[in-house]
């Protein structure tokens, strides 16, 4: 993630006020997309024209560093992905999030915020292998469904009057409202959910900087964290990764949030230690075999295209007309 801004806070007896926010001199054209409902290219823009010149920014900065430091209770930094490492994923708009800086004193905090701005944090600064992590995302979508779908409620006996996928009673004569606890027609899934302890089994690096981010100690064939054919309706995992077990919420190429586990887990000394001893890179798509392309060509041999091009009888003939020969 990219660091594009500051934003400082102070306590007050109605909770956490903002006091000022400094964005970075520099944005990215993702960034200045969420300022606008129709982005109609840089040509058209005005968020951040006049703000990003030197010398306001630099007036902006000696305005709002020095109050920060001051009134500041609680100090976060403004983040975003960044975009054209996962253009694969198709989206252009960058989510922007708030991350709390947590330690040392406020002075420090702000100091740290304001020498990392628009430079990149990555996985492994802030997560280690074994931790245990919160997922927060918004689960699958299944729309407007009835009350057994949604709730599992038992269906009515057979040649029920207008429908057996209803609720048989929905309450009492009093009181004279239907109550909050019975179950309903409406909305299913694509709630926002926080999934607890989830354990951090791998941080992989880079396919840009290493070719072999899923070997182990135990399995020392050279392969990429990305199985033969891609992972399905996701493609190719080209930057830093992370493994954890079990599932998240949502579908595929939807943003999720890692933060650090609220609540202890009851695993301590050698059982939080993770020894990853194989990891299956197998095509996805179907019942695959193969660890690596190689593998499976050394298996199967050479492809039509790739092998040698035989010279038909028709060629041969001509070739030996114009020799001489017969």
């Amino acid at each position: 993630m990219a660091v594009v801004g500051i934003t400082g806070y102070i306590e007050t007896p109605r909770g956490l006020k903002k006091i000022k926010t400094l964005f970075a001199k520099n944005l990215d054209e993702s960034v200045i997309r969420r300022f606008y409902k129709r982005y109609r290219g840089k040509d058209h823009f005005k968020a951040f024209n006049k703000y990003s010149k030197d010398e306001n920014w630099k007036k902006n900065q000696e305005k709002v560093i020095p109050v920060l430091k001051k009134k500041a209770s609680v100090v976060r930094i403004l983040a975003h992905p960044v975009m054209r490492d996962i253009a694969h994923v198709g989206k252009i708009k960058a989510p922007l999030i708030e991350i709390q800086i947590n330690g040392g004193t406020v002075d420090q905090k702000v100091e740290w915020a304001v020498q990392h701005l628009e430079k990149p944090i990555r996985v492994h600064d802030v997560l280690n292998t074994g931790e245990f992590v919160d997922v927060i995302g918004v689960t699958k979508g299944h729309g407007y469904e009835g009350v057994t779908a949604r709730y599992g409620v038992r269906k009515l006996p057979r040649k029920t009057h207008k429908g057996l996928r209803k609720v048989g009673c929905i309450g009492g004569w009093h009181p004279e409202r239907v109550r909050w606890t019975i179950a309903r027609a409406g909305q299913n899934g694509y709630h926002h959910r926080t999934e607890l302890n989830k354990r951090v089994y791998r941080i992989g690096k880079s396919a840009r900087e290493v070719t072999d981010n899923a070997t182990t100690e135990a399995d020392v064939t050279q392969k990429n964290i990305t199985p033969l054919g891609g992972f399905p309706h996701y493609g190719c995992v080209t930057n830093d990764y992370v493994m954890v077990k079990g599932c998240t919420v949502g579908i595929r190429k939807r943003t999720l949030i890692l933060r650090q586990s609220l609540f202890a887990s009851t695993l301590q000394g050698e059982q939080a230690q993770i020894n990853l001893k194989f990891i299956d890179t197998s095509s996805k798509y179907g019942h695959g075999r193969f660890q690596t392309a190689e593998e499976k060509n050394k298996f199967y041999g050479k492809r039509k295209a790739k092998r040698e091009t035989k010279v038909l009888k028709k060629d041969l003939h001509k070739v030996r007309i114009a020799e001489g020969t017969k």
